[in-house]
Order: structure tokens, then C-alpha cells, then sequence
């Protein structure tokens, strides 16, 4: 006799889930009702659903990124499990906390040809920090809860729970309240922070990197503090933005591909380079002249990420906030607040900081260039919005300090080292949820924007009201740069049928616009921030030049002056 409604194993898992910290279950309906059906029911979880897998695993990385909870996605054995890998391997990258529940088919049929069997964990162990197939119901309320904490604990990633058959069709087991499952802190070894303070102390330009494994730390105030005793230039990766105000006299932006000219002078000279939360990825080195040749300290929560990208000479093996606040404490320690060496670091930095600001400025045309439209988005959604970004050609604009200055209270969500495309929309639905009393803001590319319209409808049924500012070069503009360099035909980059992006938003009560100047951006802006109040997404669409091309990309690929900024 299979269990009547109430007694459910799936009420267990979601009421488990609950009790862990969970507060968000992201998925389609199965065919039988299942988790989502139980999460609905149970105190302090919240259902999303969404059109498509891959949405709702971008969508669970988004509500992550703004709660700072472990978000849970449900699926099933199959297609939906396969589907859903995309965005799984994004919240991989990014190291966002997401527990994967799905089923397994019946035993029986394993081997036989049953149906929608596949070898999840096999497909998805290179994503994930544990998988787990849970074949007794005694197994379930431990396995769930030890995937929170292996979500959230370490550095924080994707784990995978399967539950057979056999045990959703078994009496439920027995479920006991238990407390939320903690995210456990640590601080380094205390002689080497001393080490790392000594080396510190005695650099003639230290320089700061914080990564997105600052965030779910809080270390904000704690590197900022530490910046500041030091003098040093602080820059943050691209996951790590939003972690210090970029107003700070201090701040220099983002690091590697999305350095802002003259800050990549700054890294260039620095002799002693801090890095806290980071894996120094690929983005993040990129550019970045003689990094090989500094002297490393490396802060973080994985010993996996040491020896990684570079090895540091020294390597800090904790808490971001509390070692940032030992190395600060050390630091007092080995050297006076005040010195000569770093009144001219500061003095440095700001005129550095006037530089970048001075460059963006003297381009600040008539023309409606991707910049100037950055501009004006952020002066309509103010500093503190949460800004979703894609990694498109022109949209990584966004990620230019001063083009985009975001506030130490803005949420910043980007995708990680593989760069999904569509990403973005289904990224938007889930941060929009967790915060419904900030505006949230996607900037995209069309062909990226395209890709993530199944998440459009839902964006519509929960009346998110995003604003969305769409850079339109017809196509895919990342190729079509690229074999640009090499000469190479870009036919295949360029959209020749017409958009249809307008329409389906209008279809579902949203707001368009198609923006040629600034003066018409400005009126649409004004026209979204009511829209917003209503619930209802707006799409501006603003056709952008194919040379309209960042200052970072144009750094590293050594193709001369960036098109809306000055030489």
C-alpha cells in the first residue's frame, strides 16, 4: 500500500530540507506530485516553478547569490535531470550552494530499458562536491542533511541526492525537528598570518583581490578594514563585486579582463598580491602582467584552491572574514597606521582612480554608446540594485569600473568561468524573488536574452517587475569579435530572421522600448521604474556598434583604443 498524502516521504524531505536552512524548492512538476507538491505545503519553504531545467538551476544560483541560503532544485530521472546540467555546471563555477534532489527509477528496470533511466550521478560528478543514492527510507532525513552542509560548508558547490523508487513508495520515516545546519568558520594557522603580515607590512605596493568566496563569509568590512591599514589598491573578481562600495578612495575596480586602464598599472607594479575568496581564475588573471612573478598570499575555505592558478607563498586556510580580520590584527601589530610609504600608495590610487574616471568621461558623447547607456541604467536604478549580468561582448561593458560603480549593499550576480549564455533572465527571476524591495536589473546580449526567454512567463506570473536592458548587435558578438582578430568569415555570428523578443514580452503585459539616443533611454528608464512598481517586466532593446568593444577586451587583445572611451 503505497503512504496516503500526510505521510509522504517527500513531506520528510522538504520538511528536512526546511529544517536545514532551505527556504526555496526551484523545478517543474513531475507526474506524480512530489517535492515541489510537499515543499508547498511545509513552513519556510517557497515553490518557483519555471518552463525549463536549465532556467531553474539559474534561477536557483540567482536566489542563492541574494539570500545567502542554500537553494534546492528538483528534478527527475531523465531528460529533466539531463537538462538541467547547464546550469548546474554555471552554479559549479560560481560555487553556488544548490542541492539537487531527484528521483531513480524503479530497481527492476535498471539494466532492462526502463523508462527515463539514466546514470545521474555519473553524468553530474564532475559538477558536484558528494553525490548520494538514498536505497532506505533510514537514510533519508541523514543524507539530505548532510548535503546542506557540504552545500554550504568548504567551498560552497553543488551536491547531488537521489532517492529510489523504492523509498517514495515506502512508509515515510520518521522526521524529528532539528536546528538549521550552520556554516562553520575557522581561523588560519596563527604564526602564518604573522608570516603573511611580515610580508605585507614590508611590500612596497601590496594589492588586494577579494573573490566571491568573500560574500557568504560577510567579509566586506573585514577586507576593507585590512585595505585600509595597508594602503593597498583593493579589487575585487567579478563574482566578488558588491563586496566594498567602488566609491571607496581604495577601490579599483575588477580585476584581470575587466580592468579598467590606468588600474592595470597598479597590478602590474604590485610586488606582493593578497588574494582572499578567490580561485584566480583564468578571467581574473588575464591581462594581468608578471602575476607569476609576485609574491602570493592566498586566503580561502578549500585547500584545493592552493596550488591551483599560481602558488602562493603563503596560504591561509580559513574564513575570509575572520582571516582578513587576523591579518588586519597582525598587521597593527608589525608596522604604525600611518606611513610615508602609505600616504603615496593613497595618493597613487586616487589619482589612478581619476584616471579611470577621467577617461570614461571625455567620451560621454551624444551618441547612445553601450557606456553612456550603462550610465544612464544605473542612474535610474541607483547604486544599489542588484545587477545580473551576462558575459557577452558588449555587456561586459557592465563590468568596468567606472562605467558601472556598484555600492557595498548592491547584490552583484554574474556567471562564473564557463559563461553560460542565457543565463541571465532565469539568474534576474530568482533574485527577484529572494528581494522583492530592491529593483533588480539584468544587463544581456539579444542572442543571450533569447536563449533564457523560458524564464520570461514566470517572471510575468510573479510580478518581479524586471527591467532589462538588452545590447542588440544582431548575433553573437564574442565570436564575431574573435574572428574578426583573425580575419576569419563571421556570417554564422549575424541573425538575419526578425526578433521576436518584443513580442512575447508584450504578449505578457511587459513593456518594450527601442532606444537610438540617450534622451529616448532616459524617457523608457523613467517609463520602466513605474512598470516596476506594477510588477511588470520591461525590455529596452538598444542597437549597439560591433566596435563598440570594452576597454578590457581591447587590453588583451592589443587592438588599439576601445570604441566609446578616450585612447
Amino acid at each position: 500500500m503505497s503512504a496516503t498524502p500526510e505521510q509522504h516521504p517527500w513531506h520528510v524531505v522538504a520538511g528536512t530540507l526546511a529544517d536545514a536552512g532551505c527556504d526555496l524548492v526551484v523545478g517543474l512538476p513531475s507526474d506524480e506530485p512530489g517535492l515541489m507538491d510537499a515543499a508547498r505545503t511545509t513552513p519556510g519553504l517557497r515553490v518557483l516553478g519555471v518552463r525549463d531545467q536549465r532556467a531553474g538551476a539559474c534561477a536557483a544560483i540567482g536566489h542563492a547569490a541574494v539570500s545567502g541560503r542554500p537553494a534546492v532544485l528538483a528534478v527527475n530521472s531523465g531528460p529533466s535531470f539531463a537538462n538541467a546540467l547547464t546550469g548546474l555546471l554555471e552554479a559549479s563555477s560560481l560555487g553556488a550552494p544548490v542541492i539537487v534532489v531527484t528521483t531513480r527509477v524503479p530497481a527492476l528496470g535498471i539494466g532492462r530499458g526502463g523508462f527515463q533511466h539514466t546514470d545521474q550521478a555519473a553524468m553530474a560528478r564532475p559538477l558536484t562536491k558528494w553525490d548520494f543514492l538514498v536505497e532506505d527510507p533510514r537514510q533519508l532525513t541523514w543524507a539530505l542533511r548532510r548535503a546542506v552542509h557540504l552545500a554550504v560548508n568548504g567551498g560552497p558547490g553543488v551536491v547531488l541526492v537521489e532517492i529510489a523508487d523504492e523509498v517514495l513508495r515506502a512508509p515515510a520515516p520518521e522526521r524529528r525537528p532539528a536546528p538549521p545546519v550552520r556554516r562553520l568558520r575557522f581561523a588560519a594557522d596563527t604564526e602564518e598570518v604573522r608570516r603573511a603580515a611580515r610580508l605585507l607590512t614590508g611590500a612596497r605596493l601590496p594589492v588586494v583581490v577579494a573573490g566571491g568566496g568573500c560574500k557568504p563569509a560577510g567579509a566586506g568590512p573585514a577586507v576593507r578594514r585590512l585595505a585600509e591599514l595597508l594602503a593597498a589598491p583593493l579589487f575585487t573578481t567579478a563574482a566578488g563585486r558588491g563586496l566594498v562600495d567602488e566609491e571607496h578612495p581604495l577601490a579599483c575596480g575588477l580585476v584581470g579582463l575587466y580592468t579598467t586602464p590606468p588600474a592595470d598599472r597598479l597590478l602590474r607594479e604590485a610586488d606582493v598580491v593578497l588574494a582572499i575568496g578567490s580561485r584566480l581564475e583564468e578571467t581574473a588573471r588575464m591581462g594581468w602582467d608578471g602575476l607569476e612573478d609576485k609574491t602570493l598570499i592566498h586566503v580561502d575555505v578549500d585547500p584545493a584552491v592552493f596550488h591551483t592558478a599560481a602558488e602562493p607563498e603563503v596560504a591561509l586556510l580559513g574564513d575570509a572574514a575572520l582571516v582578513a580580520g587576523q591579518l588586519a590584527d597582525a598587521v597593527v601589530a608589525e608596522a604604525p597606521a600611518v606611513t610615508a610609504a602609505g600616504a603615496a600608495r593613497r595618493a597613487d590610487t586616487a589619482a589612478v582612480r581619476a584616471g579611470m574616471r577621467a577617461r570614461h568621461s571625455a567620451a560621454d558623447g551624444p551618441d547612445l554608446t553601450v557606456p553612456t547607456a550603462l550610465r544612464l541604467l544605473q542612474e535610474s536604478v541607483t547604486r544599489g540594485a542588484t545587477l545580473v549580468q551576462e558575459n557577452g561582448l558588449h555587456d561586459m561593458w557592465g563590468y568596468h569600473h567606472p562605467v558601472v560603480s556598484v555600492g557595498d549593499g548592491a547584490r552583484v550576480i554574474t556567471p562564473g568561468e564557463q559563461t553560460m549564455v542565457g543565463f541571465g533572465l532565469p539568474a534576474a527571476v530568482g533574485a527577484a524573488l529572494a528581494d522583492r524591495t530592491r529593483r533588480t536589473v539584468l544587463v544581456c546580449g539579444d542572442g543571450a536574452f533569447e536563449m533564457g526567454l523560458a524564464a520570461l512567463p514566470t517572471a510575468t506570473e510573479l510580478n518581479l517587475g524586471l527591467t532589462v536592458l538588452v545590447l542588440d548587435n544582431r548575433g553573437y558578438g564574442w565570436p564575431r569579435f574573435v574572428r574578426a582578430e583573425e580575419g576569419a568569415p563571421d556570417t554564422l555570428t549575424r541573425f538575419t530572421a526578425p526578433a521576436h523578443t518584443d513580442a512575447a514580452v508584450r504578449a505578457l503585459g511587459g513593456l518594450t522600448a527601442r532606444c537610438t539616443t540617450p534622451a529616448e533611454l532616459a524617457a523608457a528608464l523613467d517609463d520602466a521604474a513605474k512598470a516596476h512598481t506594477e510588477g511588470r517586466t520591461t525590455v529596452i532593446t538598444v542597437p549597439v556598434r560591433d566596435d563598440d568593444v570594452p576597454v578590457g577586451v581591447r587590453r588583451v587583445f592589443d587592438a588599439g583604443p576601445a570604441a566609446g572611451a578616450a585612447a
